[in-house]
């Protein structure tokens, strides 16, 4: 008998997802020791399935980390520690590499983790979308009042924009 997937069966919860994806070299990426651990896999065992496929990755579905990003996301507690990562530089995918994963992963726990995973980074997609849309609307009311209401356009858009910390930061926040 072939189990079928229930859509409001909740296998991960979404916000456990969401902390597992992190903004690296200017994308959203999920790291493979943590595809793994949702996928109930060992890390190896998924970086084997990777390396046995390479067409199935290309360079924006999958990147390896450099070492100082990896320092970084070391420094930064994402990584618990260096041991964690068994002597490899991890593997960072791209919402398209995560996709590719359901099919070379051939379980069908795979292909409901793939489905709360697309679920997620479409949520994500979704809150950053409505984000610029309240920035627009705000802009737009800002150019139809006069001078008198500058003062609360600005201290809304404060609460709204992202901090603009220096240095490179790692992590994605939801």
């Amino acid at each position: 008998m072939v189990k079928k997937y229930n859509k409001n069966t909740s296998v991960i919860l979404p916000e456990n997802i969401a902390s597992k994806i992190l903004l690296i070299r200017g994308k959203k990426v999920m790291l493979d020791r943590d595809l793994a651990e949702l996928y109930g896999v060992k890390a190896i065992a998924l970086r084997q399935q990777v390396k046995r496929n390479p067409l199935r990755f290309p360079e924006d579905f999958l990147m390896q980390l450099s070492s100082d990003e990896t320092a970084r996301l070391l420094s930064q507690n994402v990584i618990p520690s260096k041991r964690s990562l068994g002597g490899f530089l991890p593997y960072a995918f791209t919402e398209q590499g995560v996709a590719m994963l359901s099919s070379v992963l051939n379980s069908e726990n795979a292909v409901e983790v793939n489905i709360q995973i697309m679920r997620t980074f479409t949520k994500i997609r979704e809150m950053l979308s409505s984000n610029q849309e309240i920035i627009d609307k705000i802009n737009r009311m800002e150019r139809k009042y006069d001078q008198q209401f500058r003062v609360v356009f600005e201290a809304i858009r404060h609460l709204i924009e992202p901090s603009k910390t220096p240095g490179k930061q790692i992590g994605f926040k939801t």
